[in-house]
């Protein structure tokens, strides 16, 4: 039989570093469950990766920014972006008050 797991459950109130965890992996994807609670990255770090990535924001709200855009954007439950790979991004912040639920998707494109 299937394990079943639920994307809410064991959202801790406080944590010192974002959570992410592997949920399904092969050589050409990977899905991640990512729990924040007021996190953001550090200041002038971007994130350049290798992998195009998907992520929708399931609970909380989270503030992306992108070093070729000049306004942040504001993800609220039920959106989602598509990042490509090389695409410099940023978390400028993450719910204080709540834990933010993330489900990423990152793969590699031909």
């Amino acid at each position: 039989m299937a394990e079943v797991s639920n994307l809410f459950s064991v959202l801790p109130e406080s944590l010192p570093e974002e959570l992410i965890e592997v949920l399904a992996a092969n050589s050409q994807l990977r899905i991640e469950r990512i729990v924040s609670t007021g996190h953001q990255s550090p200041p002038d770090f971007w994130y350049d990766q290798d992998e195009d990535e998907w992520v929708a924001l399931l609970k909380g709200s989270a503030r992306l920014e992108f070093a070729s855009e000049q306004r942040p954007v504001d993800l609220q439950p039920g959106d989602y972006v598509l990042i490509p790979a090389h695409q410099k991004h940023r978390v400028a912040m993450t719910s204080p008050d709540e834990p933010t639920v993330w489900l990423a998707i990152f793969f590699k494109t031909d």
